[in-house]
């Protein structure tokens, strides 16, 4: 086994947003509502005049909040810096599309919808204007003082930078507190034997190089009867149809319907969490694939709904930053490396392996194994390789 040799230390200034459950009086829901639609007015407006000058001018000019507070007296109720922010937020729109830089650009920036778009905005730290009071409350401008669970408490060392105050579809309402700290990076040589890799794989989330699956579990398709009854009954009710008006019922059931959804998301958001944790605390190297999800979860490939369930991006986004937390490394091998085909004892290329309806590797030199479990040895090998390179 290789030692992990210290090599030298360094204080690096890193970010870390911790969500906190929010419980708002009746009045400081009402305040939130309107810091939404205000927030999301602003965009819009900012966005219709920078369409309108360019039309005659041939320009984006540059828009500020204030310039409509005057015109719209509601947006002085509140939060400014609410709508200084979304005024941020479109100049990255901007930038997005027409930046020479990016390899694939964005689309133009498109109108925020009442009905679809976030409910959400972000308040930034100004002088304690957002702060964690007695570990029961997160204080806010324009807000006060709002009951929240404060289940992790922060380090007297972390900074207050921003918050987001977000409300789901379910109801809910979250606080994003957004911390800064100094944090003393330890570069050390990492063991390469202590090392592992996972072949993605639809039913399971990934096989390692063991040949162990990583869950079992399909949350949506385990609440999937449960969810089409609620739906059902949310279709016979008034405001169902197109342009028809919204009954009481409608949306009592509406909000059924989203609960189902917000708490798949949850288990499953808690299942990969609680794997990719142990992974990144058992190895010192994971080697993955580089997949595009959204490609492999079209119609195409005919199982797009195993591949969204599986929430396999967000497991790889999981293991990246819980990894680079504990200085140690995430490899990506590239999507076309031909993980599949290769035999790992001989190094034979099986070109029959691109038949996904082949589950067994089996080889002239002997290997009969299941093709995910080779996939995930050959990308062990191929990160290992990259990382001797890189090092």
């Amino acid at each position: 086994m290789l030692a992990k040799e210290q090599m030298f230390v360094m204080i690096v200034y890193m970010n870390r947003a911790v969500k906190y459950r929010a419980y708002p009086t009746t009045e400081q829901s009402v305040m939130f509502a309107k810091t939404f639609g205000c927030c999301r007015k602003i965009y819009n407006l900012m966005l219709s005049d920078k369409i309108e000058s360019y039309k005659a001018t041939g320009k984006f000019p540059t828009v500020t909040p204030a310039k409509y507070k005057k015109d719209y007296p509601y947006l002085k109720e509140v939060d400014s810096l609410a709508l200084a922010n979304k005024q941020m937020d479109l100049q990255a729109a901007f930038r997005n599309t027409f930046s020479k830089s990016r390899k694939k650009k964005n689309g133009f920036p498109k109108f925020k919808s009442a009905k679809h778009s976030r409910k959400s905005y972000t308040t930034n730290n100004q002088k304690g204007t957002v702060a964690i009071i007695d570990n029961q409350y997160i204080k806010l401008p324009k807000i006060g003082k709002v009951k929240a669970v404060i289940h992790r408490i922060p380090d007297d060392r972390w900074v207050i930078k921003s918050a987001t105050v977000s409300q789901e579809s379910d109801g809910k309402y979250y606080i994003s507190v957004l911390f800064e700290f100094e944090d003393i990076a330890n570069t050390y040589v990492v063991d390469k034997n202590n090392a592992i890799g996972l072949d993605y794989a639809s039913d399971g989330l990934y096989v390692d190089n063991n040949g162990n699956v990583g869950t079992n579990h399909k949350y949506y398709r385990e609440s999937h009867d449960k969810l089409a009854k609620s739906q059902r009954r949310l279709l016979r009710m008034q405001g169902s149809k197109k342009h028809e008006i919204k009954s009481n019922n409608y949306l009592k059931q509406l909000r059924k319907v989203n609960k189902i959804h917000r708490h798949i998301a949850n288990q499953r958001l808690d299942n990969l969490h609680k794997i990719s944790t142990e992974i990144a605390n058992q190895y010192d190297v994971v080697c993955v694939e580089s997949l595009n999800m959204k490609s492999m979860s079209n119609k195409g490939f005919g199982n797009g709904k195993a591949t969204l369930d599986n929430g396999y991006g967000m497991f790889l986004s999981m293991l990246e930053y819980k990894l680079s937390d504990r200085n140690k490394y995430l490899v990506k091998v590239n999507k076309w490396f031909p993980s599949s085909q290769i035999c790992h004892c001989c190094g034979t290329i099986h070109p029959e392996m691109k038949d996904l309806a082949i589950r067994k590797m089996v080889c002239d030199c002997g290997l009969t194994m299941n093709r995910d479990q080779n996939a995930a040895i050959n990308i062990l090998n191929e990160g290992l390789r990259l990382l001797t390179e890189v090092a």
